[in-house]
């Protein structure tokens, strides 16, 4: 793949693993759209990242903000090539089923979810169009259901779970247009998420999401769940 010539958005890329995917795809010769709810915060990524990244203002919970910042988006890039969605939110580390908050429950959706979704739901029908895309939606093994043995955040973990299958649905459904999907978990890492105290850091949080991010043309991989670059459990 000719990496010079191809765009990448990335959700949630003003901080850790979203500012180090991007630093990482702009170090592969992508030009990186950093997209951040707070624009100033996308503008102090960019300076981190280089002269490759482009600051994006983005709400993936607002309808409005993503239309609004695809069509910036395309106005600046003229199209992208390469998704993913790693913005995200985890509000319910103390909650166990079957007691639920359905404030924190919604809002955890929204983001994690349906934020995804509409990201996708902008940016996807473009890449049909070329005949070329890559979507990676950030994941965790915390929504797998063959691993998931306790009730800790719950309402990140259906989110999660959700996540998992609509990656599955939209790669079955792109199946044949060049677009591949998949999703990747890139560990416990040091974060706004993750804590101060876990054992991986940013660089290799977001090797497997930049490695999805950028499979070569030919490559058949679509609708995967992968850790450290290999197959995991749904």
């Amino acid at each position: 793949m000719q990496h010079d010539s191809r765009t990448a958005l990335v959700t949630g890329g003003a901080r850790r693993i979203g500012l180090e995917i991007g630093r990482q795809l702009a170090d592969l010769g992508l030009r990186v759209l950093v997209a951040g709810r707070k624009s100033e915060a996308a503008e102090e990524a960019c300076c981190v990242i280089g002269p490759a990244a482009v600051p994006l203002a983005l709400d993936v919970t607002s309808a409005w903000s993503v239309t609004e910042a695809v069509r910036e988006a395309r106005e600046l890039a003229g199209g992208i090539d390469v998704l993913v969605n790693n913005a995200g939110v985890s509000l319910d580390r103390e909650l166990r089923p079957p007691y639920v908050d359905e404030d924190i429950l919604r809002a955890t959706l929204d983001t994690n979810l349906t934020g995804a979704w509409r990201v996708a739901q902008a940016v996807v029908p473009g890449m049909v169009e070329a005949g070329y895309g890559r979507v990676v939606n950030v994941t965790s093994s915390y929504g797998s259901l063959a691993l998931m043995d306790s009730g800790r955040h719950p309402a990140y973990r259906v989110s999660k779970t959700a996540l998992n299958a609509l990656t599955r649905m939209l790669a079955a459904e792109l199946s044949g247009t060049g677009v591949l999907v998949n999703a990747a978990d890139p560990g416990w890492t040091r974060s706004g998420m993750g804590g101060p105290s876990a054992p991986r850091g940013p660089r290799e949080g977001a090797d497997t999401p930049v490695w999805l991010a950028t499979l070569p043309e030919g490559d058949e991989t679509t609708g995967g769940l992968f850790a450290d670059r290999r197959p995991l459990a749904w």
